[in-house]
């Protein structure tokens, strides 16, 4: 037993460790998406591939033997949104900038107090929040407005007599930087036929890049929060502000360490 541990290198730990945090990382990353349901689908054909070679099931074995030849290229199309989020956290910008933890928290106190006032009222909006990847590249069109966020400009902005109300508000770096942008549509069959254009430019959003939409129904008044590719419905202020909290995740200040002074 100790000849094998003496000859394991520190450089094959290091490769083992690097392995581990790469998988690590790929499952934080899926966690809660629909590529979990993917990956067990993947692992039931793998499963049924190896019974078929004990069981000399030949015409089955030839046939998921072509089909796993391939899985790369199948692994790439079917998990390209996840992939493309992935590779876009290598350079990852903080949401709040070098906002302070109590302007962060008006921030998002500002957003649960537009919510509520817009749901109240029954107006329709939708609200994208970029977190740690840029998101213009996917957004179209847009009015540029680059203003401290309020909840006063946000109700203004989706007012019905406001000719930028159909579109999404843009929120990035802490900022309203964009009104009136159109947002790519969700192609996924998985969504409620209950969900109208905005929850599904939302789901859409939220599918091609790491960023959040809240959305209030002009229906309903219901908020809903979307956030990879999922929805979460039915918010009121107190449930809204804790879900923003958990996924923009304000920074609290580290308290100042106390200086010693010496009695004279």
């Amino acid at each position: 037993m100790l000849d094998v541990f003496s000859n394991i290198r520190l450089l094959d730990l290091l490769d083992i460790s690097i392995v581990a945090f790469i998988i690590y990382r790929i499952i934080l990353l899926i966690k809660g998406t629909r590529a979990v349901q993917m990956l067990l689908g993947l692992a039931v054909i793998l499963v049924v591939y190896l019974a078929s070679r004990v069981g000399d099931l030949h015409t089955l074995n030839w046939f998921l033997s072509n089909f796993l030849s391939s899985i790369i290229l199948v692994i790439v199309v079917i998990f390209q949104n996840d992939i493309r989020r992935a590779l876009m956290h290598v350079g990852r910008n903080p949401f709040f900038g070098g906002m302070t933890y109590r302007e962060e928290s008006e921030v998002i106190d500002e957003l649960v107090k537009a919510s509520v006032a817009l749901g109240n009222r029954k107006i329709g909006a939708l609200i994208a929040v970029e977190r740690e990847t840029g998101i213009n590249d996917i957004l179209e069109s847009g009015v540029q407005i680059n203003a401290r966020v309020t909840s006063e400009l946000i109700r203004a902005v989706f007012m019905p007599n406001s000719p930028i109300h159909d579109g999404a508000l843009v929120i990035q770096q802490g900022q309203l930087s964009m009104a009136g942008c159109f947002l790519p549509l969700s192609q996924s069959s998985d969504i409620s036929k209950a969900l109208g254009t905005r929850h599904r430019a939302a789901i859409g959003l939220t599918e091609l890049a790491d960023a959040i939409a809240i959305i209030v129904s002009e229906e309903t008044g219901k908020i809903s929060v979307a956030v990879n590719g999922g929805i979460t419905r039915n918010l009121d202020a107190t449930s809204l502000k804790k879900v923003l909290g958990r996924l923009l995740e304000p920074r609290k200040a580290k308290p100042k360490p106390k200086s010693s002074k010496k009695k004279g």
